[in-house]
């Protein structure tokens, strides 16, 4: 791997990491809609994160193998997704909400704004440890670069 993979490996990360703050935000932005409907209230979203590997890597391993990219070096980070949260919304007896239904029920989204908000931190704090290490690759190469001199 060279020291210029690095800058490709830090920026798939910190691509990652806006999209996980984009989510948080969507969700805690969404976190007292309401709903007079379980099917139309507002689920949390959280994204998937897989590992892209290095094709010349995993080119050189066993096609016949189960565990083919085990080995394999990683080449940054992809969004393989985002997944709504399935557990309970929460169904609030609010007979005066003009979102109620005809039972005087309404139903919010199953955010939690103390988890939104932490996810948010380590978000972030990924985000900048991914932008410190271009900046280390960077003073790296620049130190190189006046060895000759």
């Amino acid at each position: 791997m060279s020291l210029a993979n690095v800058f490709n490996i830090a920026g798939t990360g910190m691509s990652a990491q806006t999209t996980r703050l984009n989510t948080v935000a969507s969700n805690i932005a969404n976190a007292e809609t309401v709903s007079s409907s379980i099917d139309k209230t507002y689920r949390a979203r959280h994204p998937v994160f897989s590992t892209m590997f290095d094709q010349a890597s995993a080119d050189t391993g066993d096609s016949g193998s189960l565990f083919q990219d085990q080995d394999a070096a990683g080449s940054g980070v992809q969004v393989a997704g985002i997944v709504e949260d399935q557990s309970n919304l929460e169904g609030r007896y609010e007979p005066n909400n003009p979102a109620a239904n005809k039972d005087g029920y309404v139903y919010y989204p199953n955010v939690n704004v103390v988890e939104e908000m932490a996810d948010m931190i380590s978000a972030s704090r990924s985000f900048q440890t991914n932008a410190d290490i271009m900046n280390t690759a960077k003073t790296m190469m620049q130190k190189v670069l006046t060895l000759g001199q």
